[in-house]
């Protein structure tokens, strides 16, 4: 048995500064550029979860007739 504590469950919300360091150089140091690019990347994520819902539903519906539910 190893007498090291288990390592802490990762949260997908948890940053590092290393992450937000390699954020801010992918835009070059300028913090502005570095949020506007966070909300667009937000945005297209958002605008992509719309669109699986949708094509969930009208898949899960087309099946549910095809049923005769």
């Amino acid at each position: 048995m190893s007498s090291e504590p288990a390592p802490a469950e990762h949260s997908p919300f948890d940053v590092s500064e290393t992450e937000i360091d390699e954020a801010l150089a992918a835009c070059d140091g300028d913090a502005r550029a570095t949020i506007r690019a966070l909300l667009v990347g937000q945005a297209y994520l958002e605008q992509e979860m719309s669109q699986v819902k949708a094509d969930a539903s009208s898949g899960f519906r087309r099946r549910r007739h095809a049923l005769g539910d």
